[in-house]
């Protein structure tokens, strides 16, 4: 016989998978997966800001042909002039709603984390972002296009400033994550050492698309990464993707349409579409592009 206790936990849980399947999510494994994941705290634990002091930070403007007004960073790491005189470079892309300024802010950490990285004995490199909008990093409707600012204009004004661009790595979360599997195709393994795109923003059908990203199915055509694996070959890729993140789905089938032989890493645990699970993966994400770097 039930106990009363099991029957109201039951009740509870129905009424809790109920609600998750009303309110749906549009890439989930299950209809609500996401949103119960999250409620039942199955994403774990979120990550930390390592307490450290960051390193220098440079900072500086211009405005964009491609986009208008944009502001950029480039982050070394602590004691940078103990390490090479010129450190390799990653490009970071931030996700839609964010900045630049949003990735070196205190709630992600990335000057700490990098300072941290090669304290623990990590390849050192610096890491330059720049504001994207919510463009998508790729040409829109309205003629914006962040893709084009970082290949055509930022690349160049961090050479000019001493930075080597003639090979980088790339990273990016959510839409950057998105855009740095686009731009990693677009140049090609000769300028690209590496990829780490982290909860990438990818849709396996136009229809489901966000009109953030995309406004019709033509577009879609045009700039999805779906089916351009080809672009990344012999590009290490590194993908991370949380189970509880309505992008799972998209991520894992995108991961399993590269060839066996792939140079591509994905991993797939516990984590939603926050900046927790980011914090998480960060660590692992420096680790592999640091190597990629010295490859």
């Amino acid at each position: 016989m039930l106990s009363r206790r099991s029957v109201l936990a039951g009740g509870a849980a129905a009424a809790l998978a109920g609600l998750a399947g009303a309110a749906g999510v549009h890439q989930g494994v299950l209809p609500g997966r996401p949103w119960v994941q999250e409620r039942l705290g199955l994403n774990g634990e979120d990550g930390v800001v390592p307490d450290v002091a960051p390193g220098p930070v440079e900072r500086g403007s211009f405005v964009s042909r491609r986009r208008g007004p944009t502001g950029w960073a480039v982050v070394r790491p602590a004691g940078a002039a103990a390490t090479p005189a010129v450190l390799p470079l990653v490009v970071a892309l931030h996700g839609l709603g964010a900045d630049h300024a949003t990735l070196l802010g205190p709630a992600f950490g990335l000057p700490e984390f990098l300072t941290d990285h090669v304290a623990r004995g990590g390849a050192p490199f610096a890491v330059a972002a720049a504001d994207g909008g919510r463009s998508y990093w790729h040409p829109r409707p309205d003629g914006e296009d962040a893709g084009a600012m970082v290949t055509e204009e930022l690349l160049p004004l961090l050479a000019e400033r001493g930075l080597p661009t003639d090979r980088i790595g790339l990273l990016g979360w959510s839409m950057g994550g998105y855009g740095a599997l686009r731009l990693g195709g677009l140049l090609g393994a000769d300028r690209v050492a590496g990829i780490a795109a982290v909860s990438p923003a990818l849709w396996t059908d136009p229809d489901d698309a966000s009109p953030a990203g995309f406004a019709d199915a033509a577009e879609y055509s045009a700039y999805s990464v779906m089916d351009r694996h080809h672009e990344l070959a012999d590009i290490p890729v590194r993908l991370d993707c949380g189970t509880g993140d309505p992008f799972h789905r998209a991520a894992k089938e995108y991961a399993e349409g590269f060839p066996a032989d792939a140079g591509v890493r994905a991993v797939f645990e516990a984590g939603g579409h926050d900046t927790g699970y980011w914090r998480r993966m960060l660590p692992a994400q420096l680790t592999f592009l640091g190597r990629s770097l010295q490859t």
